[in-house]
């Protein structure tokens, strides 16, 4: 069994955080800690990191993406 001795808990680089009130709701999307879109779509996420340079193959990886929430078929408010 290996045992890692880092503090550090991996963490995504893409974070979906959750529902916001506005006209069409949105979701702020962080990549690397920093707040980059008003996401109203998965699409709006995968364009972010594209162009951050992050290749999503599976949005339901959460070494890849944390949504925060809901999932990644979450765009409306409850």
């Amino acid at each position: 069994m290996t045992e890692s001795n880092s503090p550090h808990i991996a963490m995504p680089r893409i974070t979906v955080l959750g529902v916001q009130p506005g006209d069409p709701p949105f979701r702020l999307v962080e990549i690397d800690g920093e707040v980059v879109l008003e996401a109203t779509s998965m699409l709006d996420v995968i364009a972010a990191a594209s162009a951050a340079g992050i290749k999503i193959h599976d949005l339901d990886d959460p070494d890849v993406v944390r949504w925060v929430g809901g999932g990644k078929l979450t765009w409306r408010l409850h």
